[in-house]
């Protein structure tokens, strides 16, 4: 072996030792509550976004196996959630995912809906938790041991990796509706209130998906 091969294998190992041992730091949570069989990360997307429904993930990781690069899924690129999102969904324990509706956004208020959006994701699990590790809140009506944690997406593996799986199954949810209500851009901007989206809002004004309460300002 040449110099040049051991330098690339030994930067390879280093880099891999300094990725488990930031996955090792984000797992302090599931270390803590390891008594508990089945730990659930709890997290949700689309609470600001002008249109579309927000979207609730719950997962399970398994134990016995790590998965490398789970982190926010707002610090990772669209190709990297796309692979982990994969990569959860295939070595999970069990996923689940919550939906929920603009028109009921606006009925609720979005508070109450990812409240909602959340219970519906646990209640798609198909193991039931011991625990839920939420992103930053405790939800209601829920009769399972729940611990929030501030800015989770960054400090708990179980919630990156919903974190992941929300904000993928949202931002494709957003691709498909550019398909059919064009002249928003959802597919660039997944319902944000963006330049080209408050145009198209002020040009062609609300469509089906726009949360009536949230834009007020704009029609």
């Amino acid at each position: 072996m040449n110099k040049r091969e051991e330098d690339r294998l030994r930067k390879q190992q280093e880099k891999l030792e300094k990725e488990l041992a930031r996955i090792e730091s984000m797992s302090v949570y599931e270390r803590e509550y390891s008594q508990c069989q089945y730990i659930c990360g709890i997290d949700e997307v689309g609470r600001g976004p002008l249109a579309g429904p927000v979207v609730a993930g719950a997962v399970i990781l398994p134990k016995n196996e790590t998965i490398l690069y789970l982190n926010d899924s707002k610090k990772l690129s669209e190709k990297k959630r796309e692979a982990l999102y994969d990569e959860i969904m295939e070595k999970a324990v069990a996923t689940g995912i919550g939906i929920v509706s603009p028109a009921r956004i606006d009925e609720i208020n979005i508070l109450q809906a990812t409240y909602e959006a959340m219970r519906i994701a646990v209640s798609n699990l198909k193991v039931h938790p011991d625990i839920l590790l939420n992103d930053a809140v405790t939800i209601p009506e829920v009769d399972i041991l729940q611990v929030s944690i501030i800015k989770g997406d960054a400090k708990s593996i179980s919630i990156a990796a919903a974190s992941i799986i929300a904000k993928v199954t949202r931002d494709r949810m957003m691709v498909e509706y550019d398909k059919v209500i064009p002249g928003y851009d959802f597919a660039s901007n997944k319902g944000y209130g963006t330049k080209a989206h408050i145009a198209g809002l002020k040009e062609l004004g609300p469509s089906p998906i726009h949360r009536t309460t949230f834009i007020k300002n704009f029609v």
